[in-house]
C-alpha cells in the first residue's frame, strides 16, 4: 500500500462530518501518479484539486485535519493542499479515474486521480527537478503516448490562451520541447501560440 493510500485512510476514518454525502477528493500531481503507476518517491504534499465538492467548510476542515503541521501530516509525513482550479496548467476539463479499491474503504470520501497524461502536462508548468523526476519515470514506463500528450498540450494551451495566463505559454512550450527532445526523443511538435502572445 503506498504511503498516500494510508494517509486517506486515516483521514477518513478522522474526518468530523460523518453522515453527509461522500465528497469527491481530486488528488493530483504526483500523488496521482503513485496512485496509478506503479511508482514511488518523497513527497511531502497531497495535492487536492479545489471543485464545487470542496467547499469552504470542507476546505477548513481538510486543513485542520491533514494540512501542514496537523497531527496527521506529522505521523505520516504527508499533508493535504486544497489547490486552487486556476492554477495547474490542465485542460479545461481533466480527466480523472476514480481508485475504486482505494473507495471502496472509504466511508466518507470518493477519491480520483488526475489522468497520468494530464499529471504530465500540468507539470510543464513549474517543470522543477521532481517534476522532470516525475515526468521522466512516465515516460519510461511508457505511460505518456506521444499523440495524447501532444493533444491534451494543445487543449491546455487553448484554455489558458483565454486570459492573462497566456502570457506564460511560450515557456510551457519550450518546456514540452525539452521533454520531447530529451525524455522521448522525438523532434519538438510545432504548437501555435496567439499572435499576441
Amino acid at each position: 500500500m503506498q504511503p498516500i493510500e494510508q494517509f486517506l485512510r486515516d483521514l477518513d476514518n478522522e474526518w468530523p462530518l460523518t453522515g453527509t454525502q461522500r465528497i469527491r477528493l481530486t488528488i493530483i500531481g504526483s500523488a496521482a501518479l503513485m496512485l496509478q503507476a506503479p511508482y514511488e518517491r518523497g513527497t511531502k504534499d497531497g495535492d487536492v484539486l479545489e471543485t464545487s465538492a470542496i467547499t469552504p467548510v470542507v476546505a477548513q476542515h481538510l486543513t485542520e485535519l491533514a494540512g501542514k503541521g496537523s497531527r496527521l501530516a506529522r505521523r505520516h509525513r504527508l499533508y493535504i493542499d486544497v489547490v486552487g482550479s486556476g492554477l495547474p496548467f490542465l485542460p479545461q476539463k481533466p480527466h480523472c479515474h476514480e481508485i475504486v479499491d482505494l473507495n471502496a474503504g472509504l466511508s466518507n470520501f470518493d477519491v480520483e486521480v488526475l489522468d497520468i497524461v494530464d499529471v504530465v502536462v500540468s507539470k510543464l508548468k513549474r517543470f522543477n527537478a521532481n517534476d522532470r523526476a516525475d515526468i521522466g519515470s512516465m515516460i519510461d514506463l511508457a505511460l505518456v503516448p506521444h499523440d495524447r500528450l501532444i493533444e491534451r498540450f494543445r487543449d491546455a494551451k487553448d484554455y489558458f490562451a483565454c486570459d492573462i495566463r497566456a502570457s506564460e505559454l511560450p515557456r510551457y512550450v519550450a518546456n514540452l520541447h525539452e521533454v520531447e527532445r530529451d525524455m522521448m526523443g522525438v523532434s519538438p511538435t510545432q504548437i501555435e501560440l496567439p499572435s499576441w502572445i
